[in-house]
């Protein structure tokens, strides 16, 4: 995107107003993008804490940890994204809040990234986090991409970390 958006624009400085649309774009792909990463982790989860048990538990266990799952539906906010990992036993913010300092400034990026994702999928400005705004600059896609790269390697860490408690071997 980011090529796509120097083929649409130039490389050089000054407003393109032919790069909204791929701004757009790159926001919209990442945030989804983001969204298949979180709900593939909490599969995994779910599939691993579920073959603890016997054969004869395991599917009522894994709909249990996946029934309403949020990330299927909705968007991969810090309150999606805490309602379903939450499921697993722990307090799933807390826990990547304390692994890195920066996590709490990440959690507030991923909220802009979604405020904007819903604005622009919607195609409602309206939002007063956007302070009447209706673009993005591509600083902002990529910092918001830079923080979907962190959170993913941190979520990756906590939950890793925590199903080891239930089967002391790390799963993946």
């Amino acid at each position: 995107m980011v090529a796509v958006h120097s083929a649409v624009g130039g490389t050089g400085p000054g407003r393109r107003y032919a790069t909204e649309q791929v701004n757009n774009a790159y926001a919209v792909l990442l945030s989804s993008q983001f969204q298949k990463f979180c709900r593939d982790l909490h599969s995994l989860a779910a599939d691993y804490i579920a073959n603890l048990g016997p054969p004869s538990i395991r599917k009522v266990v894994m709909v249990r940890f996946t029934e309403g799952r949020k990330l299927d539906t909705g968007n991969p906010n810090p309150g999606n994204l805490g309602s379903d990992f939450n499921r697993f036993g722990f307090d799933f913010w807390d826990k990547v809040h304390s692994v890195n300092p920066k996590n709490a400034r990440r959690q507030e990026k991923l909220k802009e990234l979604n405020v904007w994702r819903n604005a622009i999928s919607h195609h409602d400005f309206a939002a007063p986090q956007l302070a009447g705004r209706n673009f993005i600059r591509l600083k902002e896609v990529t910092g918001w991409r830079r923080t979907c790269d962190a959170l993913a390697t941190e979520f990756d860490n906590v939950v890793l970390r925590h199903l080891m408690t239930f089967g002391g071997a790390a799963p993946w």
